[in-house]
């Protein structure tokens, strides 16, 4: 089970309004569940077997999303919100000391590294969806995340 085939079970989740799901398969059990539906927040119940093999890094694939912008009166600009892939801890940089991969301010390209989340101990970057200015960061290098929470506010170039 790879971590396509997590997001593909998550946006099912959605679109039925599914509060849990299980499967079993290869000697992997995944449980989900959403907040607020019993015990917590979307997360496997068990971590896979090591033998797995390692997902490739998440993209933020579905995370951008347009949302009003809080900019200057009579401004009528669009801003596209990064949001979490996966529940995880957010970090701005590759390691401490390292200069943050996004400031406010930076124009960033589409693809373009924005952060890394870790989840499991695997590093997942997050990618930029569109070319444009980084006007927000949302969240605190190192505090943890949890699936949909804003991360970046891009206006578009």
């Amino acid at each position: 089970m790879d971590f396509d085939e997590i997001t593909r079970i998550l946006e099912m989740m959605r679109e039925h309004e599914l509060s849990e799901f299980e499967l079993e398969r290869d000697n992997v059990k995944l449980r989900l569940r959403k907040q607020g539906s019993g015990h917590g927040t979307v997360a496997p119940a068990y971590p896979p077997p090591a033998h797995l093999p390692v997902p490739a890094p998440a993209s933020a694939g579905t995370a951008a999303a347009p949302a009003a912008a809080a900019g200057p009166p009579g401004e009528d600009t669009e801003l596209a919100i990064v949001k979490s892939p996966i529940v995880g801890t957010f970090y701005r940089a590759s390691e401490p000391a390292a200069k943050p991969f996004a400031e406010v301010g930076d124009v960033v390209k589409k693809g373009q590294v924005l952060c890394i989340i870790e989840a499991m101990k695997l590093m997942n970057e997050i990618n930029a969806e569109i070319d444009g200015e980084v006007v927000t960061v949302y969240v605190e290098n190192g505090h943890a995340v949890q699936f949909g929470e804003r991360l970046f506010a891009i206006r578009p170039a």
